[in-house]
């Protein structure tokens, strides 16, 4: 009886993770960057990501408004103030480990540059300049 109600727990302890979003650390800029290539056909172009990163694309902003012109070092919300970690991920552990934040923010970072969501190519692009960064 004592088995069963521990094999009964742990099922459904088993299938409550399965049903939690993904958590921290389930990916990786290698793997952000694998994905958004293969979506793109293509590799990214590390000097095509750091034109777009540092461009305006018509609009007031641009990814380096508020993430500095290097994001290597912190940045600063253009509209909030809000300090911001930096975004390159060998000056920043954290950046790039969670799927669900990494489609989140480049969503929603892609709309505030663009005024629409960055194309596979686009993201590809930038990742590749992110994962050139070296300290």
């Amino acid at each position: 009886m004592k088995k069963i109600k521990w094999m009964s727990a742990a099922a459904g302890l088993a299938m409550v993770l399965m049903l939690q979003p993904a958590q921290a650390a389930d990916t990786s800029l290698a793997q952000e960057l694998a994905r958004w290539n293969a979506l793109a056909g293509a590799p990214g172009n590390a000097a095509q990501g750091k034109v777009f990163f540092g461009s305006q694309h018509g609009g007031e902003w641009s990814c380096a408004s508020c993430h500095g012109t290097s994001p290597t070092g912190q940045g600063k919300h253009a509209s909030t103030g809000k300090t911001i970690a930096p975004l390159a991920p060998a000056f920043n552990p954290q950046a790039f480990t969670e799927t669900a934040k990494v489609d989140k923010w480049l969503r929603r970072n892609c709309k505030d540059v663009l005024s629409r969501e960055c194309t596979a190519a686009e993201k590809a692009d930038v990742l590749a300049y992110l994962a050139s960064l070296k300290p």
